[in-house]
């Protein structure tokens, strides 16, 4: 049952954290959020099982991919190589799922594109906002929004009303609900990665979120609950960009916040590298502000295993948030 794919969600009010319930759709609004999380990235899958209290990960799993088994694309065929991308889904998430088949399913970012649009306001009832939204979308995607499943979440500014819509192609987010259910699984949410990241970011005050995989660098910047800039960049260093490099990309996105919102960035979170005490004074350097780790040891609990934290940003944040 995709949730990106059938129903819009639209939401009055911006909530103290990002979830996946405010970025997604079901085919019935009533669906109780999946415990298992499971994210395909270009070099691996990675699943997680959220604890009852959803404070912590109980267990972890993940299982490599090999080069072109999947090439995140917005308007191409995203899974190459099916049979490998199946297997790789059955074993990791066979080592977290217990009896449960139900999951989240976490997208690369270049798989989606996530647009922000401002309106005065928007018609109360769901079916005419769905075709506002809509019409806005095509100016700003390079395929036919017709063919396409509509994500949104609106929330209210001083100017009127923000939307923050996830579009994907129809047929690439059913290739990939397709290869979890012939792994055994049903995915009952379907995200892209970035924003489920968003789930670990509470965004109190001018907050950065840098997120990186094998060819992408997503940036979001947060402010009192809002998500205020979203971005997804190419990155061709994948996860082995140096700490100057990333800041030097994501410098033009903190200029053009400061100067539109006359606001300063106060904490930055990053996910996707190894070497964040690296990537830390260049980012200090450019923000002023602190430099953490998007996900925290203590999130994984005793279930992290060898799987390194900065690896978990999309499950932790699709579980815990």
């Amino acid at each position: 049952m995709s949730l990106i794919g059938a129903s819009e969600v639209q939401l009055d009010s911006w909530p103290s954290k990002l979830t996946t319930s405010h970025f997604s759709m079901a085919r019935t609004n009533h669906i109780a959020r999946p415990k298992l999380a499971c994210e395909i990235a270009p070099d691996r899958v990675i699943a997680g099982r959220a604890s009852d209290s959803r404070q912590v990960l109980e267990l972890c799993s993940t299982s490599e991919l090999t080069p072109g088994c999947v090439v995140p694309d917005l308007t191409e065929n995203n899974v190459r190589q099916r049979d490998m991308v199946v297997n790789a889904l059955r074993r990791a998430l066979e080592q977290v799922g217990g009896h449960s088949r139900d999951v989240i399913a976490i997208l690369p970012d270049a798989a989606v594109r996530v647009v922000l649009l401002d309106f005065d306001t928007l018609p109360d009832k769901p079916k005419e906002a769905e075709g506002v939204v809509r019409f806005r979308l095509r100016k700003s995607l390079p395929f036919d929004v017709d063919k396409a499943a509509v994500s949104y979440h609106a929330q209210t500014t001083p100017a009127g009303v923000r939307v923050i819509a996830a579009v994907c192609l129809n047929n690439v987010v059913q290739d990939y609900e397709a290869v979890f259910r012939e792994a055994g699984f049903n995915p009952g949410v379907v995200l892209p990665s970035m924003l489920a990241a968003l789930g670990g970011a509470s965004g109190n005050a001018g907050t950065l979120v840098i997120k990186v995989d094998a060819h992408t660098t997503s940036i979001a910047i947060l402010d009192k609950q809002q998500l205020l800039l979203f971005r997804t960049l190419e990155n061709a260093r994948g996860v082995t960009i140096s700490g100057e490099q990333l800041a030097e990309d994501v410098y033009p996105s903190v200029v053009f916040f400061q100067d539109t919102y006359s606001t300063n960035i106060e904490a930055v979170y990053v996910a996707g590298i190894s070497d964040i005490a690296g990537a830390a004074p260049a980012l200090r350097a450019q923000t002023g502000a602190e430099v953490k780790e998007l996900v925290e040891a203590s999130q994984l609990g005793l279930g992290g295993g060898s799987i390194p934290k900065w690896r978990m940003a999309g499950v932790v944040g699709a579980l815990l948030s």
